[in-house]
């Protein structure tokens, strides 16, 4: 195999085409991921940040990933984040001004990542759990299939890395200070947060959440305590004045003893004395509000917004809202899309056409792996925008404005959608069903089969792959007759604005038009007649 170069122009490591880069590490086939939640106290999470910052992030991926198995909300929410890519739809898309090598590189790796590796959804859910730990790193195995190299996909923990001492480079932990560098072609590396400045320990998610989580935690725990004792009697113990250490003892086994088996002794001359609790109060207890703020300041940060999550303020078109902001906000996703595109792009898109087609000059003229958001066009903006914009002289590619609604551009002899003609309409409208000879129609998806009153029925033609004669003339009978029908319209509407009163307007009306053949569509009829006619016997003799 000739020289192979990377996305950076290197020579790639032929060793990384036999095995896993981490199959030879042999620290990290033994190390067992260990949670570090034991005894989290808000001065321990600080030492832990600032050992990420300086380079080493053992215990801070630790902690992140006990905080999202321990905590249910922030696990839902995190779902919600990573599951919204998974319904997208993508594809792979050829440089600009593509030669038809490029096209060709194009539709054979999107054909080999539908057809021939893992699926792709499995990988975009692991590059997701970038968002909270700051990067997803999925190990590819590369296998040989006849002559092509095709990967598997590994993910790993981020336990199992560090930054180098200059905290620009993620590495593989080992005995070493810099850590083993990363091999190209061997990692799909989605680092996140992009548009953060700063380290790479710092941009994760879960460093916002952490302080939040640790908060919850203590307001928890709190909480617990505060149920285990509401609405216990208090046990009061009365001892005698001048009473020794010893008989004061004594009394405080008695109660404690009282509380846990309701039997006791003690001295005659000492008394205790039950009062019973009830009620707690109308407000809330503070330790839930404590939990809530927590609750809501996660849900903002992953999220952007809270209502999705929230169940109280519905009221007064809370629900309504809610139900707005059920979904992923989509500017996030959007920022979430662009950059596993970009990963996808530099990670796995390129490796599979410089190993298997080579030619590749570089990112700049590589395929693009690209993933629909989902955002949809405002189409009715667009209909009653762009033929106004036409009408006054715009020249809109017709390609632009498909691209732009993305309805895609017919096959051919495909069926498109076609408007119907006014009496085809008015027959379905009545009937439900479409007049003799024109089966194709039918009403549009989400409708009925009887358009609504007073519109256009939408008409499924196929797209044609010869001429239409019948089409044709009609289409000329059409133009021959517009410009005698804007004459009569031009004089009609002379006539209204001239007339003084509805009599007279209808003695004009009358002296201009009627009883006078207009000679020019007398003509223009008599020649629709005759095609009819001859159209009619065309038909018989070819037996439709």
């Amino acid at each position: 195999m000739n020289k192979i170069l990377d996305q950076f122009g290197r020579p790639i490591d032929r060793v990384v085409l036999d095995a896993p880069q981490t199959a030879s590490v042999m620290p990290l086939q033994h190390q067992y991921l260990t949670p570090m939640l034991r005894g989290l106290t808000p001065a321990r999470l600080a030492r832990t940040l600032e050992q990420a910052d300086m380079g080493d992030l053992l215990e801070q991926h630790r902690l992140f990933s006990d905080m999202e198995e321990r905590d249910g909300h922030m696990r839902a929410e995190m779902d919600k984040r990573k599951n919204a890519v998974i319904g997208l739809s993508w594809d792979i898309m050829p440089p600009r001004n593509a030669t038809a090598a490029e096209k060709a590189n194009a539709d054979w790796v999107r054909e080999m990542l539908l057809d021939a590796v893992d699926p792709i959804e499995d990988v975009l859910l692991a590059m997701m759990d970038g968002v909270g730990h700051g990067f997803g790193p999925i190990e590819l195995e590369w296998r040989q299939e006849g002559r092509e190299f095709l990967p598997g996909f590994h993910p790993r923990p981020q336990e199992w890395f560090r930054l180098n001492q200059a905290r620009t480079e993620l590495t593989l932990r080992d005995a070493t200070i810099d850590g083993i560098p990363l091999l190209p072609f061997g990692w799909i590396m989605h680092t996140h947060g992009k548009a953060k400045t700063g380290y790479l320990g710092r941009m994760g998610l879960h460093r916002t959440l952490a302080w939040p989580f640790i908060y919850k935690a203590y307001g928890l725990g709190d909480f617990a305590e505060f149920l285990e004792t509401f609405g216990l009697p208090i046990i009061i113990g009365k001892y005698m004045s001048g009473a020794t250490n010893e008989e004061k003892a004594s009394l405080l086994r008695a109660v404690t003893a009282l509380g846990h088996d309701a039997r006791a002794i003690m001295p005659a001359e000492m008394s205790l004395e039950i009062q019973k609790v009830t009620g707690g109060g109308s407000g809330t207890p503070p330790h839930m509000t404590m939990i809530e703020w927590a609750e809501k300041a996660i849900s903002k940060v992953i999220l952007g917004q809270t209502l999705s999550a929230d169940d109280g303020n519905r009221g007064s078109g809370g629900l309504a809202l809610g139900k707005v902001h059920n979904e992923v906000r989509h500017d996030i996703l959007s920022a979430d899309v662009r950059q596993l595109g970009a990963t996808l792009t530099r990670d796995l898109v390129y490796p599979l056409v410089a190993l298997n087609r080579g030619g590749v000059d570089g990112l700049t003229r590589c395929p693009r792996f690209v993933i629909d958001d989902g955002r949809p066009e405002d189409v009715t903006a667009y209909a009653d925008a762009l033929p106004k914009l036409v009408a006054v002289g715009f020249q809109v590619p017709l390609t632009w404005a498909q691209e732009k609604l993305r309805i895609p551009q017919p096959q051919e002899g495909e069926q498109v959608l076609k408007i119907a003609s006014p009496q085809a309409a008015q027959v379905i409208e009545s009937t439900g069903n479409p007049p003799a000879g024109m089966s194709s129609v039918v009403a549009l998806p989400g409708t009925s089969a009887a358009a609504p009153a007073g519109s256009h029925l939408a008409a499924l033609t196929t797209t044609p792959v010869a001429d239409d004669p019948a089409g044709d003339v009609v289409d000329q009978l059409a133009t021959a007759a517009a410009p005698v029908w804007s004459s009569m319209i031009d004089s009609v509407k002379k006539l209204v604005d001239n007339a003084t009163d509805l009599t007279t307007l209808q003695k004009d009306l009358v002296a201009q038009f009627g009883g006078r053949p207009q000679d020019d569509l007398v003509k223009l009829m008599a020649a629709a007649f005759a095609l009819a006619e001859l159209k009619g016997m065309s038909d018989i003799q070819d037996g439709k």
